[in-house]
Parts: structure tokens; sequence; C-alpha cells
């Protein structure tokens, strides 16, 4: 059986499919559409990250696909319905990566609140900005709100609560009276709401047609004057113009994006010059640590599926 893995992956987790199967890794193969299709025609398996794009034209030219591992939690990326179509099994790395992301959510709001991490090449020229910097803010006792409740949001308001954060959530997913509500100490809260109270709002939802500008001019001016708004989900949840005129306005304190509607961000783009503004690109969940976890437990879920599917 044959596996390509079209996006980069941890070597050890390579190297145990290689002692097991004919495997090709090429990490820059999405990057070469025209080389990555013909080489699916013989492959049982494909491994790929958020860039690859895994549609009809791809599974035409894989019929003997039978697996796609995503390193990764989003399927956006993936025509899940055609794979069903096709009997292929779509593996991602769900919990893997949820402490990367967390800890990103974080992170960027602690920056965001402090405001005070990048100019230390002003205190190095002996300007000494000490009056400018004096007036950030402790992450201690603010609101985070919670837009998804899974397991990464869930993660995330553990590690939260840890810092003294009050936390809500949003997910018409989960009924008012699950038992996750309780057990967390989180309060389920209206979208509204969760808008207007909290001082930091965090997204963790999938890309879908209910989600797709989600946070738009309105959803905007319902959050609190001086709030931060992160990202760390995917691209096209928020409505990137209208956030940037938000932050221009003065409207909110900042904001940490870490995906995009369209990627590599272009030139020019309406984010530009703002000095409130945490860009990154695409890497909330990735981390050495992260690669790993992810990595080793995609192996071996494919593995596990071509061998099942061997037996058969």
């Amino acid at each position: 059986m044959k596996i390509v893995i079209a996006e980069f992956m941890d070597e050890v987790a390579v190297a145990t499919l290689r002692a097991r199967f004919d495997t090709r890794y090429e990490p820059t193969l999405v990057d070469r559409r025209a080389e990555l299709l013909p080489l699916l025609a013989g492959a049982s398996a494909l491994i790929v990250r958020n860039r690859t794009q895994v549609d009809v034209a791809l599974l035409e030219a894989a019929p003997g696909l039978r697996v796609i591992g995503r390193l990764g939690v989003g399927l956006d990326n993936i025509d899940v319905p055609a794979c069903t179509a096709r009997g292929i099994t779509v593996i991602p790395a769900t919990g893997a990566n949820a402490g990367a992301v967390a800890e990103y959510v974080l992170g960027t709001a602690m920056a965001l609140l402090r405001m005070a991490y990048t100019r230390s090449a002003e205190t190095a020229a002996g300007e000494w900005p000490r009056a400018a910097l004096s007036s950030g803010r402790e992450i201690a006792g603010k609101t985070l709100g919670l837009i998804g409740f899974g397991g990464i949001g869930q993660l995330t308001a553990r590690l939260a609560q840890g810092l003294g954060v009050n936390v809500i959530a949003h997910d018409p997913m989960i009924d008012d009276a699950s038992p996750v509500w309780q057990r967390t100490g989180v309060v389920a809260t209206p979208l509204a709401v969760l808008l207007a109270q909290s001082d930091i709002v965090s997204l963790h939802v999938p890309l879908t047609t209910q989600t797709r500008n989600l946070i738009d001019h309105a959803a905007l001016a319902r959050m609190k004057p001086g709030a931060l708004l992160i990202n760390s989900a995917r691209g096209g949840i928020v409505d990137e113009a209208a956030l940037a005129a938000a932050l221009r306005a003065g409207h909110l304190g900042g904001a940490a994006i870490d995906v995009y509607d369209e990627e590599p961000l272009v030139a020019g783009t309406a984010f530009a010059g703002l000095a409130n503004l945490i860009l990154t690109p695409h890497i909330a969940g990735v981390t050495l640590e992260s690669n790993v976890r992810v990595s080793a437990l995609i192996a071996e879920r494919v593995a596990a599926q071509l061998q099942s599917a061997a037996l058969k």
C-alpha cells in the first residue's frame, strides 16, 4: 500500500509509516499540484495539513484512496461529502494540538492587554518609553467569551480560569442543560450577550455557511469598547475589512489573527499599519510539541485504517 504525504510532518512519524508502507514524503507537494495528482494514482492514503485542496479533481486522480489523514482538525480544505461517497475515511487529529491553540489564545490576549512587547528597539536605543507603556491591563478579573466550546474551547477555559479569568461561552451545538457547563464552571451565554460582556472574545468554531462572517460590522459593534478579538479558528469567520475598521476607529483594544480568508495575506491588506494587532501565519496550533503529537496520532490511525482495509 502506498501513502503520499503532501505537507510537513514529524520525521519520526514519517519513519514509522515508511517501515510498514511505501511512503512518499514531500512536504512541498502542496505547492506542486500538477505533480501531486499523478502520484496519487496508486495511493491508498493521503496525509495533508490545511493547504492541500482535497477536492473532486484530486479524488478522481486517486481512485484507490481509502483514507485521508488531516494533520490538524479543520476540514474545510477537504470535500468530506465527496470522500464519504467514495468510501474514503477522513481522520482529523482531534485534540492533539489543543494545548498549543489554548496557549496561543491566552498568550496573545496577555500581550495585547499589556501592549508592551513591541517597543524593544526604543528601549534598547535609550528612549525609555515607560510612561507610554504603563497603562497596560492585566488578564486576571477579565471576562473571556468563547464562541465554540469543543475540546479546544474547554481547554482554553481551564487555563484561563487558572489565571483568574471569568469564562463564558456560546455553542448552539451544546444544550444549556448539558453537564459540560457545570463540570467546567463556564456559563452558557447567548451570542449577543457574550459579545457585550466579554473583555476578550476568542473563536473556536469551524467555517461553515452559518459561521462565515459571523463576526461582521454588527457583531463588532456589539463588543465592549476596548475589547480584544482572537481568531485562531478559521479564516472567513471574521469580516477582515470590518475588523480593520473597528481597530482603526479605536472601538476595539486589539486583535490577534492567525487565520485569514485568503492565505497567504495579500500585500496591502486592510490590516496594514495597525499597531494594536498581532498577525501570525496560521501557526496557533503548530509547535514543536504539537507537531510530534499530531503526526504520531495521524500516523497511527492511518496505519490502523490501512491494516483494517487489508484484512477485509
